[in-house]
């Protein structure tokens, strides 16, 4: 793995950079436009952890819209989250992966390739002025028996969340508004699941990441999709459903050649991805797994990695 180095020593400009010296040309991507997909991960990539953009972030990203390059956002966030977030950083149109994968979005005036006739449009849960979010895919599953599991094998002060596409997200405790979006509803645990559910999350306050991590692959979870954030935040998709498996069916509806793929990313939801692009970079605030499953490292989010990456590819 190669490390990308943007800054000159002693300087806050950008510099030449050895990482896309030598790794750019053995993918051989073509330039900005709408052979290159470019899919980002949101919250640690695109925004801070404290969910602000820089406008150097913000510039590169929309130089590429500019430039027609097929750019997608894949978040963890659910649609609330993702209209939230998108409506930060000014997205007009384009598509967009939510909840890891369960769903899938056209914005605004995108005319997606196999679109249903009469896609289904998602509410505007915040009341932002933000564009119409059509549904192009969704995958949906029952978690009842997965929570009976967890529940029997977690502390007691562990929260559940469990989200649909259309309805309030059910919680077994009240969220910190930063870290869920949208209306939610109080249930007890027994009214949890639901067989429109495309998403549950566990969430361990007096845990860590790898404490979770490693609690929940002992308790043996089987046909599902996992991975844990930076957080002790752990969300659970249907089996196969992950990032990449939505955008390997973004890239097909595109045409678009699997070599012609740049993913950028910075934790657990986004290995699947990095592996699965014709480049993938990680974050310089990412852990080592998620950069081990990359083919380099680009700076820390709060130095503008995201932005390093979209401005070599112009």
């Amino acid at each position: 793995m190669s490390r990308l180095s943007t800054t000159r020593p002693g300087s806050t400009s950008p510099g030449p950079s050895p990482f896309f010296t030598e790794i750019l040309p053995q993918h051989q991507l073509p330039a900005a436009g709408p052979e290159l997909l470019v899919a980002l991960d949101i919250d640690g990539t695109t925004l801070r952890h404290d969910t602000s953009l820089s406008a150097r972030v913000k510039d590169a990203v929309h130089a590429h819209i500019a430039a027609g390059t097929r750019l997608i956002f894949a978040t963890g966030r659910g649609i609330a989250g993702t209209q939230e977030a998108l409506h930060a950083i000014g997205i007009e149109h384009g598509i967009v992966v939510a909840c890891n994968g369960t769903i899938t979005c056209a914005i605004g005036n995108e005319k997606a390739p196999q679109a249903p006739a009469r896609p289904k449009v998602l509410p505007n849960f915040l009341a932002l002025d933000t564009p119409p979010y059509r549904l192009l895919n969704v995958h949906t599953f029952n978690p009842q028996q997965h929570i009976d599991i967890l529940h029997a094998g977690l502390p007691e002060s562990v929260w559940y969340a469990v989200e649909t596409v259309d309805e309030p997200t059910r919680v077994t405790c009240p969220f910190p508004p930063e870290e869920l979006s949208g209306p939610s509803q109080l249930v007890p645990i027994s009214d949890l699941a639901s067989d429109k559910a495309t998403r549950l999350t566990v969430r361990a306050p007096h845990m860590s990441a790898q404490e979770l991590l490693v609690t929940v692959a002992d308790l043996g979870l089987h046909g599902v999709e996992y991975a844990v954030g930076w957080s002790a935040w752990m969300d659970i998709t249907p089996e196969g459903i992950s990032k990449a498996s939505a955008l390997e069916d973004i890239r097909r509806r595109y045409s678009i050649a699997a070599q012609h793929t740049v993913c950028v990313g910075d934790s657990g939801n986004d290995v699947d991805m990095l592996g699965w692009a014709g480049l993938g970079i990680a974050m310089g605030n990412a852990p080592d797994y998620v950069r081990d499953a990359a083919h380099g490292v680009t700076n820390h989010v709060d130095d503008d990695g995201c932005a390093a990456v979209l401005e070599a590819l112009l």
